[in-house]
């Protein structure tokens, strides 16, 4: 019988999570502070972050130790199961191998609780009483009002209105875990009143509810904001990810070719192949992909740029790929995909060729994700989709060209409080939305003051 699943032991468990930025061929631009425009200092943050998570955030150390109660907590899910997609592989006839990284068997059903329990436990032993976030599709949100639980924090969540519309059992899923769910842009804060001044019927976006939670952290004694994907840290906490990854493969024999995760922030991208990308440093021969959507082309028609991370202005400014951070994407189900911005880290491996990007168009997404439910029987996440369209891509691409090629895919998460998403897709509701050049050009007249990276790319 051929094995399907590869599921390391608990005590095979990464004990350490994997630091990229030592490893980094070019330095990452530092943040600035969004009034002096000079380089974000740890005093600076202090205000909106514990200092445990700065410390990460800046850290030169190339493994840091998880500590004993986060791999306790790590221990109700982890180590995730690695699949081998025999029946996709047959369905598209192709010689190609293709692996998933299944991380949708977490309690929240996504990647997210690899960063949001750590960042729980740090803010806990940090003294933090009540912690602020944003999300997207809910799936962030739902795994930080998880993790919570667990520490014993509360937690308010703004969640962009149109994913709060699309998608009312994340909303419960965080009420279940305990945690407050308001819709933004909301009348709860001043940046929220002034969207909504501005435009009553907004639908929302991530740097609209970033400026929500950040507000509220800042005023209020005892609290702290917590975000979900772009900070190093996060990209820190989800390597564990691709560290067991690496374990797998090797047990099951092989090496991947390619490498291929959606991209909205980064997270669950970075977490899966920056193990693979020290790799890639050192020698190795591997085609990682990063995938977005086409009505939200960060990395793929974004200029690498220095740009705040939320809508009022308030985060410091990056240095990322952009769209500007009053872009609102169109209102597709993929919601966590909904990012004007990217995270450095990510935005760095592109300008240094060690990943490429490609962006999909929505139906092509589902159409996808229905061939995998078909084949495979999970039914994934709309922003997996992404990844699961570029995997299939790849694989009728080996079979054009008879190779044998390994294709390892990260399958963040389940799509089973997702299916209006699909309702829409099999009823005919949904369609492609593709960006115009002049849209992206209004949309990035906002950063054309700002301060511009060394590395500037218009």
């Amino acid at each position: 019988m051929k094995t399907r699943k590869i599921v390391l032991p608990e005590s095979e468990i990464p004990t350490q999570w994997y630091n990229v930025l030592p490893d980094l061929p070019t330095p990452l631009e530092p943040p600035l502070h969004p009034g002096t425009g000079q380089p974000v200092g740890p005093e600076d943050l202090a205000p909106i972050f514990p200092m445990p998570l700065i410390e990460q955030e800046v850290s030169q150390e190339r493994f840091i130790n998880i500590p004993d109660e986060v791999l306790e907590k790590y221990l109700i899910w982890r180590p995730t199961p690695l699949y081998r997609a025999y029946g996709l592989e047959k369905y598209l006839n192709t010689p190609a191998k293709i692996y998933f990284k299944n991380e949708g068997v977490s309690p929240a059903g996504s990647h997210k609780p690899n960063t949001a329990i750590a960042q729980a436990y740090f803010n806990k032993i940090s003294g933090t009483r009540k912690l602020y976030t944003e999300t997207g599709a809910g799936q962030w949100g739902s795994a930080l009002a998880f993790s919570c639980a667990l520490f014993g924090l509360e937690l308010k969540v703004y969640m962009v209105k149109i994913s709060y519309m699309h998608k009312p059992y994340r909303r419960i899923m965080m009420e279940t875990w305990g945690a407050n769910c308001t819709a933004s842009p909301s009348t709860e804060t001043q940046s929220g009143r002034t969207i909504l001044e501005r435009d009553p019927e907004c639908p929302g976006s991530l740097g609209m509810a970033i400026s929500e939670a950040v507000e509220c952290a800042v005023m209020e004694e005892d609290s702290k904001y917590s975000l979900g994907s772009v900070l190093n840290h996060v990209m820190l906490h989800q390597t564990i990810n691709g560290l067991e990854c690496q374990k797998q493969m090797a047990i099951a024999g092989d090496y991947p070719d390619i490498i291929i995760g959606c991209a909205g922030g980064g997270s669950n991208f970075a977490g899966n192949c920056l193990p693979f990308v020290r790799d890639k440093i050192n020698g190795k021969n591997i085609d990682i992909i990063a995938v977005e959507p086409t009505s939200c082309p960060t990395l793929t028609r974004g200029p690498f740029a220095y740009d705040f991370g939320d809508t009022a202005q308030m985060t410091p400014l990056l240095p990322m790929h952009t769209l500007g951070h009053n872009f609102v994407p169109e209102a597709i189900h993929a919601g966590g995909l909904r990012y004007h911005g990217m995270a450095p880290i990510i935005s760095q491996l592109l300008l240094s060729n060690l990943i490429r990007a490609i962006s999909v168009p929505q139906l092509e997404t589902f159409k996808a994700g229905v061939t995998f439910a078909r084949t495979e029987g999970f039914i994934s996440a709309p922003e997996t989709n992404h990844a699961i369209a570029a995997t299939i891509q790849e694989a009728l691409k080996a079979r054009e060209e008879g190779k044998e090629k390994v294709i390892l895919l990260n399958w963040s998460g389940h799509g089973l409080v997702d299916m209006a998403a699909y309702d829409d897709y099999l009823s005919g509701r949904l369609k492609d939305y593709a960006l115009s050049d002049e849209q992206i050009q209004k949309a990035l007249v906002d950063i054309e003051p700002l301060v511009k990276p060394v590395q500037y790319k218009g």
